[in-house]
């Protein structure tokens, strides 16, 4: 919420470009939103730096760039921290913000801010924001013991407040989309977060940072369009910005429908069904029989799909949740199973058997689902071996049916695993 405040504020003024450290749909979704721009992901586990960098070069050009971090500045899978968010800021040569929870703390505050400064004094933490602050007398003491013992500069004090609390779930928190009113809402908490920081001071932090070189972002060329249906709705909108702009670059024209409202499938070459929240959507989606069926016939006539997670259970026959079960799409003979704890989760490492349009590759991913698929039969064809992770079964991934892959790991366009570019070969070889 700090990050999204900020965004919104900044914004008032200046072009904002941000960016969200690791895999993550729903913060960019906010951090979009607020800044009125794409939002990219920055990720160690499917990019190697210089890609990353390339990444940020391309995306971050306007007045100011904000990169929201995951977890805490030195936290990572590795223990060397070569993907933590500290490696990520040396890499940009960004200047750190921190925002810390002061929830229960006082003086405490001092000798954690100078163990963050000492553990990498290659990190260059040029402020702290301090949030969740109990009242002036709490913000008082807090500023103090900062100023007493460190010389890192307080950029703000952020109150407690209503507005700046939003519902949660087993995913996470919920999308902008289904707050209601959220652009007021994404309004009033730039105006709380502007209130409460020093803007004037996070600028001239911003501008400390070195200018990046632009590098192009890359584009098709207008007589290769192929059309490529998009669900994006308030069940499916888990898709990184830049692997649609990946299938752009590779001929697709993007054509986006509403898997709650539409009847049918536009007029596309290829379907594409991402990630989001079915589980919550499912009396609806069931309800649109006619797309349900639209879809189900267009996969075993041979449309050419793909499809993730939350895309992987609309296909299947049936979607149970809360004791409810409700009928899908049907094209893949198995049944989602909604679950209390997760099934999968974090980083995944698959190797492709070449199926459809992958290459028979390592492919890095990751996956966040509470869900199971039941039901699927012995003879269920797979694209992806599992090699950590869980997948489908913990063995495998990707099912295979017609022109149809569908599994629950997310992929992430990149050099090393160019899905998208893959995808649209594929379909371009179909059309």
């Amino acid at each position: 919420m700090v990050s999204t405040g900020l965004a919104a504020a900044l914004s008032q003024s200046q072009n904002v470009r941000t960016f969200k450290k690791g895999p993550d749909y729903i913060d960019p979704m906010w951090l979009s939103a607020a800044s009125g721009n794409p939002c990219y992901n920055l990720d160690f586990n499917t990019m190697p730096p210089a890609e990353l960098l390339a990444l940020f070069n391309s995306r971050a050009q306007g007045d100011l760039a904000l990169i929201e971090a995951n977890k805490g500045l030195y936290d990572g899978v590795d223990l060397h921290g070569v993907d933590s968010n500290a490696a990520l800021a040396k890499l940009l040569k960004a200047p750190v913000v921190l925002v810390i929870d002061t929830v229960g703390t006082t003086r405490g505050i001092a000798p954690l801010l100078l163990g963050y400064q000492a553990f990498d004094a290659d990190v260059n933490i040029a402020g702290v924001i301090l949030n969740k602050v109990g009242g002036p007398r709490h913000e008082a003491k807090l500023r103090a013991a900062v100023e007493a013992y460190t010389d890192i500069p307080v950029l703000g004090a952020i109150r407690k407040h209503p507005a700046l609390e939003i519902g949660e779930r087993h995913l996470g928190l919920t999308t902008p989309e289904e707050t209601g009113a959220f652009k007021s809402m994404i309004g009033r908490i730039g105006e709380i977060v502007a209130g409460s920081v020093d803007i004037e001071a996070l600028r001239n932090i911003a501008a400390t940072a070195p200018q990046h070189p632009a590098t192009p972002v890359p584009v098709g060329q207008a007589s290769e369009r192929l059309k490529i249906g998009i669900a994006r709705d308030t069940a499916f909108g888990f898709y990184y910005a830049d692997d649609l702009e990946a299938l752009e670059s590779a001929g697709a024209e993007l054509v986006f429908f509403n898997t709650l409202t539409d009847a049918a499938l536009p007029q596309i070459d290829g379907l594409f069904i991402g990630g989001g929240f079915p589980e919550t959507q499912m009396a609806a989606l069931e309800a649109n029989a006619p797309l349900r069926g639209d879809i189900k016939a267009a996969i075993e006539a041979g449309l050419p799909t793909y499809a993730e997670c939350g895309g992987l259970m609309y296909l299947c026959e049936t979607l149970s949740w809360h004791g409810e079960t409700r009928n899908m799409v049907g094209a893949v003979k198995g049944d989602a199973v909604m679950n209390p704890r997760p099934q999968g989760r974090g980083y995944t490492k698959m190797k492709s058997r070449g199926g459809l349009w992958e290459k028979g590759t390592e492919v890095l991913a990751h996956e966040f689902h509470y869900a199971r698929v039941d039901n699927l039969p012995a003879d269920t064809r797979f694209e992806y071996e599992v090699q950590r992770g869980h997948g489908i079964d913990g063995k495998n991934d990707g099912v295979l049916l017609h022109n149809l892959l569908a599994g629950f790991c997310h992929l992430r366009h990149s050099a090393a695993t160019p899905w998208a570019h893959h995808f649209v070969e594929f379909v371009r070889r179909h059309a």
